[in-house]
């Protein structure tokens, strides 16, 4: 068994059900899976296969019915919501296929948001806010709301929020699967570099097997399980 202590993430035996009226639904069958620092990993697999569902319960937004993660060594299993929320916020980012962001905020709030959550002070917040939106391409655009922005923007907006506490781990729900080939191409580039510049574990659940083969190992869930893919 792989010593929890040295993985960013770990998934033991996951299994989830949903109930269906009288039926029962499996969608995870025992998938294992250990997440090591700095990796980029890919997981790829048919639509309705699970991997939505799998990296919700890697991220603590869903329970398992049975098995077990660990982040950082620690056991979501023996946290209640409110420490999953402070687990989720010190190590792990979120990128979603649409950006998420605020509506009502500008992207330097919601870039900084992850801060102020854990009580960063407003000002170094938003100074570090600011540092990494110029960095995506965005300095010039700080105080413009979501709807000012174009698709490829807020999703630049989201890479930098999901980033913008140097969490050890970030997990990446078909983030560019919302975008055109350009912009797609632009937001993926910009979250490997930053990958490989915060030595951020990556995630990426996506249909793109081109996406799949940048990293640095693929697996494929298939009938509720991870198998390695790697080459494919």
């Amino acid at each position: 068994m792989t010593d929890v202590a040295h993985a960013v993430l770990e998934c033991r035996s996951i299994f989830r059900r949903f109930k269906e009226g009288d039926s029962t639904l499996e969608v995870l069958s025992g998938a294992d899976l250990v997440v090591k620092p700095a990796e980029r990993l890919a997981i790829i697999g048919s639509s309705g296969s699970g991997k939505t569902t799998l990296l919700q319960i890697m991220g603590g937004l869903d329970d398992p019915t049975s098995g077990d993660v660990y982040v950082n060594g620690q056991s979501m299993a023996d946290l209640n919501e409110a420490k999953k929320g402070v687990l989720r916020n010190q190590y792990i980012g979120f990128i979603y296929q649409f950006h998420h962001l605020l509506p009502e905020f500008t992207a330097h709030e919601n870039v900084a948001m992850p801060l102020l959550i854990r009580r960063t002070a407003k000002e170094a917040a938003l100074e570090q806010a600011a540092a990494l939106l110029d960095r995506v391409g965005l300095g010039a655009r700080l105080e413009h709301k979501p709807g000012e922005l174009s698709g490829g923007e807020r999703q630049r907006a989201a890479v930098a929020r999901a980033l913008i506490t140097r969490p050890k781990l970030v997990l990446a729900d078909e983030p560019t699967g919302n975008l055109d080939a350009g912009n797609g191409e632009h937001v993926l580039r910009l979250m490997l570099e930053l990958n490989e510049e915060l030595q951020t574990s990556l995630v990426v659940v996506t249909h793109d097997h081109s996406i799949a083969a940048k990293m640095d190992r693929i697996l494929v869930l298939e009938n509720g399980k991870l198998d390695d893919a790697t080459g494919v």
